[in-house]
């Protein structure tokens, strides 16, 4: 395993950040580390960067606990935290030469990272003059200098624009052919796009741990489909059709049906029109996607 938890529990006063967290990553594996601002993300992967120390419980990245063996863990790990921290007044090479002597890394890994990562345009400036997107390329470069086996990433592609996002989030799938990714996020585009397996977390509890291509398909939510017919329809003939949670007409003959059902209703709601003389002139599934299981698992009980 690369990355073992079992029964992490961590407080801050009466506030339970974490209780008893469990779940283990294999080798090679990109996953997705979901869940609404204070569910414990950060603090997890504080745990398991040796930033924070746990309550209660174990951990361990690469065989090497997180408590008592330090120094190998941190070998093992490149780490970017949700706040990048950089010094902007050196300049690309400058700052990573600096790392490399923290890390006692040879100085020819510098130009093989900033190669990995993109950074060849921009690696004769100071980073204070780069953009948002390069300055997290130079925080990934940085997190790879050592060749660490493990990346963990806390929000990498916050703040970046439509363009840049794209660009981190390739980097980040490419990187992860050869090294096991465990990545925070809110942006779920991003975990379909990157990710083989998605762990969400919501008041400090994992509530759901599935391969992605399973998840969407095993999760039982609120299903919405929009239905436009060539006529006007009695709204009460709607809301007797099977399964049926809420009918609104969102304008002149287009609806919205919201069904409480894990099989897909459009059959049904195109057998209803059959069945009344109507003609479907649209009819599509809205929401059965990575984002309306988010919601699910993490609204508010």
């Amino acid at each position: 395993m690369s990355i073992e938890v079992k029964g992490i529990t961590k407080s801050y006063g009466e506030q339970k950040a974490l209780d008893a967290v469990s779940f283990s990553v294999n080798k090679g594996e990109i996953v997705g580390f979901l869940g609404p601002n204070g569910a414990g993300k950060s603090t997890l992967m504080k745990i398991l960067t040796t930033y924070l120390a746990a309550d209660s419980g174990e951990a361990s990245v690469n065989g090497s606990d997180v408590a008592a063996q330090q120094k190998a863990v941190q070998k093992s790990v490149g780490y970017l935290p949700e706040h990048n921290p950089l010094y902007l007044d050196l300049y690309v090479r400058e700052y990573l030469a600096f790392n490399a002597d923290v890390y006692h890394v040879n100085k020819s890994r510098i130009e093989e990272v900033i190669q990995l990562t993109g950074l060849t345009p921009e690696a004769h400036k100071k980073i204070g003059a780069l953009s948002k997107g390069y300055r997290q390329r130079v925080g990934l470069a940085c997190a790879l200098l050592h060749d660490p086996e493990v990346l963990i990433l806390d929000e990498p592609t916050t703040g970046l624009d439509p363009n840049q996002l794209v660009e981190i989030r390739d980097l980040i799938k490419n990187i992860g052919k050869d090294k096991t990714v465990f990545l925070s996020t809110h942006i779920m585009q991003e975990v379909e796009a990157i990710c083989d397996r998605v762990i969400i977390i919501n008041h400090g509890k994992i509530v759901t741990d599935k391969k992605l291509k399973n998840l969407v398909k095993e999760t039982s939510v609120e299903q919405v489909i929009e239905v436009e017919f060539d006529t006007a329809v009695d709204a009460a003939l709607l809301e007797a059709l099977p399964n049926i949670a809420k009918v609104k007409n969102t304008k002149g003959n287009l609806w919205e049906l919201t069904f409480n059902a894990d099989a897909d209703m459009r059959p049904v709601v195109f057998d209803f029109a059959h069945d009344n003389k109507l003609k479907t002139l649209q009819l599509n599934l809205k929401n059965k996607n990575l984002e309306s299981v988010f919601r699910e698992m993490t609204k508010k009980k």
